[in-house]
C-alpha cells in the first residue's frame, strides 16, 4: 500500500480560511448506500435515525501558540530575538513545546510572553524543546489566556494569522476538558439550535475526550504506508460512556463518531467482541484500509489533507476507490476543505 494512493490535486481556494456561519451552514456531503449526496449541516436531524448515537470528543483546545523575545548579553549589549511556541502537550516538569527558530535558544535562557508569563528553556533535543513556565495551575491558565492565540493549522496559518475570533470559531460549544492543541475539526460544525433539533428527532449524544495534538499535521514521510508510526495522543472513555456506547450496539442502534479523533478513541477502546471497555490513557491507533472497525458504524468528518493518516483513515472505513469518488465529487463541487471546512458524512454499505 503506497503513500501515492491516497494522493489527490486539491485547487488551492478551496482551502477554507475562516468556518459558515451559522456553524450549521456547512455544506455536508452525504455518502451513504453507494450514493452521494449534497446537502447541509443543518439537515443532519432529516437524515439521521431516531436512537442513532453521536460519539462527541469534548476536548478543549487552549491558545498555545505564543510569540515572545529572548535576551542574550554581548559585548555589543544586550542582544533580543523574537520566538514563536507552539506547546505541545504537559511534561513531567513544564511543557514539550516546538519552536521558531529553534536554533537561536540554549539551555537556561528566558523567554518572556509579556507581563505575565515567562518560561525557561529546560531542555532542548530532537527538534523541540522543554519550558518551565513562571506560572503553574490557575495562575498559567489565566496568563495563557492573556498572551496566547489559537494553534491554527499551518495550512491555515499560512494564509492569515489568527485573530480573536478564532477563540470562539476554533472551539466546539460543547468544549470541556483543557488539554487540545488541534480542534476536532468536525465537532465545529454544531451549534446549540442543531443540538436541540438532534435531540428532538431522537439522535443520542455520549461524550468521550481525546486531547488532540499537533502530531495530527504531521506528514507522512514513508512510501510503504504500512510502516508508518503514528503518534501518540491522551485519551479517555469513561464507564458511563462505554455503557452507552455498548447499549446503542445491543439495541442494533448505529453509532456515529463525530470526527476522526472520536472514532479513533472508540475504536482504541474495543475490546475485540464488538463491544467498547472503559479506556484511560494514550493511543498511537493507525487506521487504514484493511482495518477491521469493532465499534463505528459511520463517520462525520471534514475533508482532508493528500497523503494524510486521515485519508488512509476514511478509505479504511469506505474504501479507497469509494472515498476517491467522494473527493472526486467535493472538488468539482467546490466544497471547502481541511478544519474550517465543509463536512462529509460517511456510512459504509
Amino acid at each position: 500500500m503506497k503513500l501515492s494512493d491516497f494522493d489527490f490535486e486539491l485547487p488551492e481556494g478551496l482551502i477554507a480560511t475562516r468556518p459558515a456561519r451559522p456553524r450549521s451552514a456547512a455544506r455536508l456531503l452525504l455518502a451513504e448506500d453507494g450514493t452521494i449526496a449534497d446537502r447541509v449541516v443543518s439537515d443532519l436531524p432529516a437524515i439521521l435515525r431516531p436512537g442513532d448515537l453521536l460519539v462527541l470528543n469534548d476536548t478543549r483546545v487552549i491558545p498555545a501558540r505564543l510569540t515572545g523575545s529572548r535576551e542574550r548579553d554581548s559585548a555589543q549589549g544586550a542582544v533580543s530575538a523574537r520566538i514563536e511556541i507552539t506547546l505541545l502537550e504537559p511534561a513531567a516538569d513544564g511543557w514539550r513545546a516546538l519552536a521558531k527558530p529553534l536554533r537561536k535558544l540554549r539551555e537556561g535562557e528566558v523567554i518572556r510572553f509579556g507581563p505575565q508569563l515567562s518560561a525557561e528553556v529546560a531542555a532542548i533535543g530532537q527538534g523541540e524543546l522543554r519550558l518551565r513556565f513562571d506560572a503553574t495551575g490557575e495562575a498559567f491558565d489565566a496568563a495563557l489566556a492573556q498572551v496566547g492565540a489559537m494553534p491554527l493549522p499551518p495550512y491555515i496559518a499560512s494564509l492569515r494569522a489568527p485573530d480573536s475570533q478564532d477563540r470562539q470559531d476554533y472551539q466546539t460549544v460543547w468544549a470541556a476538558r483543557r488539554g487540545a492543541v488541534a480542534a476536532p475539526t468536525a465537532s465545529l460544525h454544531f451549534d446549540e439550535a442543531l443540538l436541540a433539533a438532534l435531540d428532538a428527532r431522537g439522535v443520542e449524544f455520549v461524550h468521550v475526550t481525546l486531547h488532540v495534538g499537533a502530531g495530527t499535521f504531521l506528514p507522512v514521510k514513508v512510501e510503504d504506508v504500512t510502516t508508518h508510526r503514528m503518534h501518540a495522543e491522551w485519551g479517555e472513555v469513561t464507564p458511563d460512556a462505554a455503557a452507552a456506547i455498548n447499549r446503542a450496539r445491543s439495541g442494533g442502534r448505529r453509532v456515529i463518531a463525530v470526527g476522526t479523533t472520536a472514532l479513533r478513541l472508540i475504536e482504541t477502546a474495543a475490546a475485540g467482541d464488538g463491544r467498547i471497555a472503559p479506556f484511560e490513557g494514550m493511543t498511537d491507533i493507525f487506521i487504514y484500509p484493511g482495518y477491521h472497525f469493532q465499534v463505528t458504524d459511520g463517520l462525520m468528518t471534514n475533508f482532508h489533507l493528500p497523503k494524510s493518516t486521515l485519508m488512509m483513515l476514511v478509505s479504511a472505513l469506505m474504501g479507497k476507490d469509494r472515498m476517491a469518488r467522494v473527493y472526486e465529487h467535493a472538488i468539482a463541487e467546490k466544497y471547502r476543505f481541511f478544519s474550517y471546512g465543509d463536512a462529509s458524512l460517511l456510512i459504509p454499505e
